[in-house]
């Protein structure tokens, strides 16, 4: 009779679902390669990314954590609906593991795509954690890019959309300087990040003035994303700090449409 009766269970309840992995965190890495980047700042994102994940110091933070592993993703986005992952959910407990990633980082062509969605990236980068097998004590979305936001939903509404389903959004303004940003870049991008992109307990923002700096920051931003550990520069508050224009970039892109650059 009890066999009987566990059969019926077993009929109605279907077989259990496999459990999800659990780690210290879930980091959705997206990375800008809109027209604006040039290859060589392409293969320098890719190179700094790749040493930055296989480092001694983020290694250790890994290992310091509460499990001592972190899953990661690692995808590339221009416009709206250009997102294209190089690195699939992954799980990170040992250097073996990082060397595995950094490898399939390196191992992709470099080729720059249209427009410069952030918003288009912050929803996909949303909609990517479900089912992605693993179970994170933090989720953050860890987002870099050389210019504001010209396609796709308003920035900060999809901001606001990913910091009510708990995410907590970074950012790496890259204020590099060359002839294509003077065109579709704004000088105050660290300030733009800050009041239109990121958010979330301890969200942060790290700018990068120069190229030679892009490894170093890429490492250090890891490392606290990882532990935990909210930054000293330009922490994220409840609120934005000031008045700010989050549709600079669309309205940048209007402006500058006779030109045919696309970036």
């Amino acid at each position: 009779m009890r066999t009987l009766l566990l059969l019926l269970i077993m009929c109605l309840t279907g077989p259990l679902a496999a459990q999800d992995t659990e780690v210290d965190v879930e980091l959705f890495l997206a990375v800008d390669v809109s027209r604006s980047m040039s290859p060589e700042e392409l293969e320098i994102q890719r190179r700094g990314y790749a040493a930055a994940l296989t480092s001694p110091e983020v290694q250790a933070a890994i290992n310091g954590g509460l499990l001592g592993r972190i899953a990661v993703t690692y995808v590339e986005w221009a416009g709206e609906y250009n997102q294209r992952v190089l690195v699939p959910w992954t799980l990170i407990a040992t250097p073996q593991d990082a060397r595995a990633i950094a490898n399939a980082i390196l191992a992709t062509e470099f080729e720059g795509l249209r427009r410069t969605s952030i918003s288009g990236a912050l929803l996909y980068a949303t909609g990517d954690f479900a089912g992605n097998g693993f179970a994170g004590l933090r989720r953050v979305i860890d987002i870099s890019g050389d210019g504001p936001n010209n396609q796709g939903r308003p920035v900060h509404l999809a901001r606001d959309k990913a910091l009510a389903e708990g995410f907590i959004i970074n950012g790496l303004p890259l204020m590099t300087q060359d002839a294509l940003s003077a065109m579709w870049g704004i000088p105050d991008l660290d300030i733009y990040y800050q009041n239109c992109v990121i958010g979330g307990p301890g969200a942060f923002v790290i700018p990068v003035l120069s190229w030679d700096q892009f490894a170093d920051a890429i490492r250090r931003k890891l490392v606290l994303e990882i532990a935990g550990i909210t930054a000293q520069i330009m922490p994220a508050r409840l609120s934005a700090l000031s008045p700010y224009d989050c549709l600079v970039g669309e309205k940048m892109w209007e402006e500058n449409r006779p030109w045919l650059v696309i970036p």
